[in-house]
């Protein structure tokens, strides 16, 4: 397994690049999802890989990423998986576990849900795989998860495709202790961390966990 990080860059809205270059690395290893590669080029990073059908992508874009050494990986329109999908398959079979999503919120209600959905794809359990931007991280919790911030954080649970059951938090203002969390209710919204650490833990189903840095 690659001990470093892959962060994949999706084209959907990054509305500051400047704060968004906070969270990269000198090691990470970035992936521009189609129109994504926009967001790269903002910040003067070149991607290892740029993947997708490439409808978002102009030539002058394509050989911007050969001319600094990055593999191209075209694929048809006619496909199955999103160029989401694919790169983030491709991150698992480059020996990645941690991986970091940015720009894969706004924009289309449909690729936001979308989004969303893959962080339950099968082929990543037992990987770190958050959606991020600044101020915010989302992931699934599939047993159990720690989540790490300050007092005053707002952290909401969500049930993802039915019910999450036996639900028990830590270091949460408002605890649960073993409920259930219902798909059609709203129980899970903006609790709020009480120290630096909270923990989530359930029994049966998965959960979304979005997590808010509300110190700016």
């Amino acid at each position: 397994m690659n001990a470093n990080r892959a962060v994949i860059f999706v084209n959907g809205v990054l509305e500051d690049p400047l704060r968004a270059a906070s969270l990269l690395r000198a090691e990470d290893w970035l992936v521009a999802v189609d129109g994504g590669l926009r967001h790269l080029q903002a910040l003067e990073r070149a991607p290892q890989v740029l993947i997708g059908d490439l409808d978002s992508v102009d030539a002058d874009g394509i050989a911007w990423v050969e001319a600094h050494g990055g593999r191209v990986l075209r694929y048809p329109p006619e496909k199955d998986d999103t160029d989401l999908e694919l790169a983030l398959l491709l991150a698992r079979t480059e020996g990645y576990t941690t991986i970091r999503l940015i720009g894969a919120l706004g924009g289309r209600v449909d690729h936001l849900l979308g989004n969303l959905g893959l962080l339950a794809q099968p082929a990543l359990a037992g990987l770190d795989v958050r959606i991020v931007q600044p101020g915010t991280e989302i992931f699934l919790v599939r047993e159990r998860a720690e989540i790490q911030g300050r007092a005053g954080d707002l952290v909401s649970l969500l049930p993802l495709f039915g019910v999450a059951s036996g639900v028990r938090t830590e270091g949460l203002q408002y605890p649960l202790r073993g409920e259930s969390l219902l798909p059609y209710r709203t129980r899970g919204v903006s609790n709020v961390m009480q120290g630096e650490r909270a923990a989530v833990s359930l029994e049966a189903g998965m959960l979304l966990c979005v997590h808010t840095d509300t110190h700016g």
